[in-house]
C-alpha cells in the first residue's frame, strides 16, 4: 500500500524553480495512460513543456504494445512534452536520455551509492539489479511525449514482476514529489545536450550498465518466432543503437530486448 503523500503540483513546482522550462503541469490520481493524455492535450493545442502526472495507470503501455501494470498510490507515471530539434532518425535518443535524466534523479534525490541505479539499454533504470522504471517516448507530429512510470513505494507483493523493485524496497528515500522533482531538473539539462548536440555517446556509454558485457539480444520480440543473438556489448551508434560484437563482426541494432548475462 502508498506510504507516501500524493504528489503535490505547487510543491513541485517550487522545487523545480523559476528556471524550469516544464509547464503546464497536469495532475491526476489515475487515467488511463499518461502518453495518451499528452497526446489529446497535444491535439488540443499543448505544446513543449507541458506535463501530465498520475500515480495510476489503467491502461499504461510499454514497448512493444506490452501492459504496464501498478498499484494505485505507489509508482509515478510522467509524460513530458518537447519539440526536438535534430531529425526524426535521431529521436531513438529520447528514450536513452529519459534514462540517463531518471538515474540521475534517483541518484541525487536517494543519494544512493554509486553503482546501485544503473540503466540497461535501451529504456530500463535499475536499482541493485531490479527494474524500477520503464521508459516509453512516441512521437506526436514535430512533438515527442517523453514517458516514464517510476516504483516509488510498491511493497513486494505489489511488484508486476519478480524482477521488479522500487525505492521503499532498496532502502532508499521514496517521496513522489521530491524524487520527481529530481528527475525532471535532470532531464531538462540531458534533453539540452541532446538539442545543442545531437548525440550523447560518450555520457550514455558511461552510465549503461549494457555496455561491456556479454548479453543476449531478443530480436523481432513481437513474432512468435524471436531470435536471440549473444554477443558482448561494445558502446551505441550514433542514433543510440546498440552496438554488438559477435564474431569479430560489430552490428548495430536499434530495437529489442537485453539480457545481461554474467
Amino acid at each position: 500500500m502508498p506510504t507516501t503523500a500524493p504528489l503535490s503540483v505547487d510543491e513541485l513546482t517550487a522545487l523545480l524553480g523559476p528556471g524550469s522550462c516544464w509547464g503546464p503541469i497536469r495532475w491526476r490520481a489515475s487515467t488511463g495512460s499518461t502518453n495518451q493524455d499528452a497526446a489529446a492535450l497535444i491535439k488540443a493545442g499543448g505544446d513543449a513543456g507541458l506535463v501530465v502526472l498520475s500515480e495510476h495507470q489503467a491502461e499504461g503501455r510499454g514497448r512493444f504494445a506490452r501492459e504496464w501494470r501498478d498499484t494505485p498510490g505507489t509508482s509515478v507515471a510522467c509524460s513530458a512534452v518537447v519539440a526536438p530539434r535534430p531529425a526524426p532518425p535521431m529521436w531513438g535518443w529520447l528514450s536513452l536520455l529519459v534514462g540517463l535524466a531518471v538515474r540521475e534523479g534517483v541518484e541525487r534525490y536517494t543519494h544512493a551509492g554509486a553503482g546501485r541505479v544503473t540503466l540497461k539499454w535501451p529504456n530500463d533504470v535499475l536499482v541493485d539489479g531490479r527494474k524500477v522504471c520503464g521508459i516509453l517516448c512516441e512521437r506526436a507530429g514535430d512533438l515527442a511525449v517523453l514517458g516514464w512510470g517510476l516504483n516509488v513505494c510498491m511493497d513486494e507483493c505489489e511488484l508486476p514482476v519478480p524482477t521488479a523493485g522500487s525505492l521503499l524496497l532498496a532502502g532508499l528515500p521514496h517521496d513522489k514529489t521530491a524524487v520527481l522533482a529530481e528527475v525532471l531538473a535532470s532531464l531538462q539539462r540531458w534533453f539540452g545536450l541532446w538539442q545543442d548536440r545531437g548525440e550523447l555517446r560518450a555520457e550514455y556509454e558511461a552510465a549503461c550498465d549494457t555496455i561491456g558485457r556479454q548479453v543476449n539480444l531478443h530480436v523481432d520480440v513481437q513474432r512468435a518466432a524471436a531470435g536471440v543473438l549473444t554477443g558482448h556489448a561494445v558502446g551505441v551508434d550514433p542514433t543510440g543503437a546498440i552496438l554488438i560484437e559477435r564474431g569479430g563482426q560489430v552490428e548495430a541494432h536499434s530495437a529489442g530486448d537485453v539480457v545481461h548475462l554474467r
